[in-house]
This record gives C-alpha cells, structure tokens and sequence, in this order.
C-alpha cells in the first residue's frame, strides 16, 4: 500500500469533524478504507473558536480513520465553510509577446495567477480563483483556450473569499493535530464533486448542502460555476427552535428532529404523541408530532426563502434545469425535498456521495450525511490529475518542433536559461555556416 497514491479528506463541521482515506480502483472509482469522526464541540457555523476541542477532535477522528486503514496520516486536505465566505466575478486579461504562436497552458496560468494578486476587502483571503469563459483577441464563449493562436487572452473568473483569520485557526488546528494541510477546498464545491455529475453541472443545477451550522450553496450552468454562497444557519438552529418551542433538552431535541421530524406539518397526524422522559422527579413530558412539525416547517421556510433569493440573485433562476439538489444532514428531513419543490417551483432531489464510490464495506459513507468529506477525498484526487496533465501538456510543448525543415527548440518551464539561449546560438551559427556553403 506504500506505492499507492492516497488522499484523507478531512472536514471540520459544526456537528461533527470527519476523516477519510481513499484511493482509486482499477475503474477509477473512490475505494474508502477508513472513516473515522468525533463531536465538534469547538467549531460554530463553520468557523473555529475552541482550538484545543477543535484539535482533541481532529486527533480522534484521524486517529480511527488511520487504525481503520492501517495507514500513518501526514497530509489531507481540509474544506472550510462559515458565514464569512464571499464569492463575485472578476475580469482579467493580458497581452501576449506575439500573435502567431499559439496559447500555451502558461499563458492561461499565468492570466490565473494575475486574478489571484486583485484587492480583496481587508482581513480577507483569495482561496479559489476559477476561470469561467475565455475570451481570445475579443472573440469569446471559449471554454479552453490552449492551442488557439491570439494576441490578447481574457477571462472572467469567479473568486471566492475568506476570512483570514478563519483560515488562520482552520490551519493552526491541522498543524497542532501534527498534520499538514495539502489544500483548503470550499465545502459545498466539495459536495459537488459527489453528489453531481458532469450532465447535472451542464444542465444547470443548484447544489444545497444542509450542514448544521450552515447551509451551503453552489450553482453550475455549462459545466461552469456561476455562484457560491453560504446560508448562516443549518440544522442546529432547528434544533434550538424545537428546544425552546417544545421546552426540552439539546439532545431531547436533536433526537425529536431526527426520528419524528417533518419538514411539512400537513403530514403530520395531530393525534400522534410522542413521551420524552421528564427531569429528576418529573412527568415525562408529551410531544405532539404535529406541532414539532409546525416548528420545523416555520425555520425551514426561512432557509429556503434565503436559498431562493440567492438563485434569483445569481441570474440561473431559469437556467436550472437540473433543479435543486439537497445533501448534508439536514437533507434527510422527511419531506424537505417535497417543500423545496412547492417553494421554489424547482425539481428537487437527495443528492448521495455515490456517484463516484466504488465497492466498500462502509455503507455509511453512502449517507449525504458523509457528502463533504467525499468530496473533499475526490478533490485531492482531482488536485493530482491535474497536476499530471499540466505537466503532459508542458511536456508536449517542449517536444522540438518542425519549421521549415529545421529542428527549433522549444525551452520547457524550469528549464536552465543559459542552455536554452546557448542552443538558440548554436542553431544561428550553424544557419550562418549552411547560408556561406551556398555560397
């Protein structure tokens, strides 16, 4: 297993912090050979303000992941969520040295890298910068630019933001956890590497991951992102809301949403009771299902109002074809799916991480409960084959090329620079040498 290439995505949530190793089968399936997860205890709406039961956690949940596998974890790559995320569109462009030679990838990485130096508001980081369209000498709708010929390349990009500070603790928790952390993914585009497919995002879809301090929002259209958001509240503020509705405790509370919750209080049978034990020398205490439902509906009503002012907001309203998608834990409601559809007039389904899983013994991963932390595995994996084509690429542009019937060298990326202008004078002296034999 020391030759195989492994990826441990770790997610820091609000109810829970998770880890998974995994790996590629022969079919280029996510094969999971470990999970491990403990409470979140130190982390509030996706952001951490508890370090050491936030690092207590991280060790716990790595921990059982690494017996589980068998394997020592050095490195995973870590979502990040929380109020505090902003998205918008930005505009680049840069003028090439000539118009004949055509687009190389260091062009387009080089326009990318431009984006990322733009000014973003104080104490705030650019953590992803995603090209959308390109455009090439003012022609555009270009989806990949490399190998066309033109002297002026421009793109619009979508830049998603972070407080600093969060980043900060996020890191300063993997690194107490004696882990290094490869990459800081956004969550909800983790999500989506697990639950959509590629015809979903080309169709247009909508991607709601129910999480319990927040609620994540990620819109494709084209194959393309269009719009991120995150919604400050989750499951754990329905919870609050049947605690104090309902005058119970926190766990009385949680279990109530999760084994008699209804998203829609029309389903709920009025004569249906429910009996919690009652506190030291109490009754027990009766529930009417019917009125949890009523609570649950009134805060869910509100998140879906504030997911569908982001839909219009993003202009995909009408382009959604592929609907809404729901993951997380709070997607397992009963009948959210069904009150998402009457709210925004958008088709609506359960989104489950295993659109790209492989045979594996842990059927629990398979909950949209795990989507995140999937993602997150399957973006390393991404991050990796990536990383192989660029290098491919620059391989297959660094191969000598004919012109003219003579050999002209191509210097690649990294290249010494003093050998590469020493064979650029060689071929001019031998050119200089051919043109007096001729004569």
């Amino acid at each position: 297993m020391e030759n195989e290439k492994l990826v441990v995505g770790l997610d820091i949530g609000t109810t829970k912090i998770c880890a998974i190793i995994g790996r590629k089968n022969e079919f280029g399936k996510l094969e999971v050979l470990g999970m491990g997860k403990a409470v979140s205890d130190g982390v509030i709406r996706g952001i951490v303000t508890n370090i050491d039961k936030t690092v207590n956690a991280i060790q716990k949940a790595v921990h059982d992941a690494s017996e589980m596998a068998d394997v020592n974890i050095g490195e995973v790559i870590v979502g990040i969520a929380g109020q505090h995320i902003r998205s918008a569109v930005h505009h680049g462009s840069i003028i090439r040295n000539t118009k004949d030679d055509e687009i190389t990838v260091e062009d387009v990485r080089r326009l990318s890298n431009d984006m990322e130096n733009i000014v973003v508001p104080p104490g705030n980081t650019i953590i992803h910068v995603m090209p959308q369209d390109y455009t090439v000498d003012y022609e555009d709708g270009i989806k990949d630019p490399v190998g066309m010929s033109g002297a002026r390349l421009e793109a619009d990009f979508h830049i998603i933001t972070a407080q600093t500070t969060a980043i900060n603790n996020i890191n300063r928790c993997v690194k107490r956890s004696n882990l290094t952390s490869k990459d800081l993914i956004l969550e909800p585009l983790a999500s989506s590497l697990s639950v959509l497919s590629d015809l979903d995002k080309e169709a247009g879809v909508c991607l709601v991951d129910i999480g319990g301090g927040t609620t994540d929002i990620a819109i494709f259209y084209e194959n393309i992102i269009r719009h991120t958001a995150v919604i400050p509240f989750g499951g754990n503020i329905i919870t609050m809301d049947i605690k104090e509705g309902c005058m119970v405790m926190q766990n009385q509370a949680e279990l109530l949403k999760t084994k008699f919750g209804k998203a829609i209080a029309e389903d709920a049978n009025p004569n249906e009771i429910v009996s919690i034990p009652g506190l030291r020398n109490r009754p027990p205490k009766e529930i009417s299902i019917k009125n949890l439902a009523s609570i649950i509906e009134a805060r869910m009503e509100e998140i879906i109002e504030m997911v569908q002012s982001e839909i219009v907001a993003s202009g995909m309203y009408k382009k959604l074809a592929g609907g809404i998608v729901l993951t997380g834990g709070g997607s397992q409601l009963q009948g959210v799916s069904q009150l998402f559809e009457y709210m925004t007039g958008l088709d609506t389904r359960i989104g489950y991480p295993n659109e790209h899983l492989g045979r594996t013994v842990l059927e629990e991963v398979k909950s949209p409960m795990y989507a995140t932390t999937v993602g997150l595995v399957l973006a390393g994996f991404k991050a990796l084959d990536d990383r192989e084509d660029v290098y491919r690429q620059r391989q297959d542009h660094g191969i000598a090329k004919v012109k003219e019937g003579k050999a002209v060298r191509v210097a690649l990326p990294g290249k010494d620079i003093f050998a590469s202008i020493r064979d650029r004078l060689k071929d001019f002296i031998m050119d200089d040498i051919e043109e007096d034999n001729n004569y």
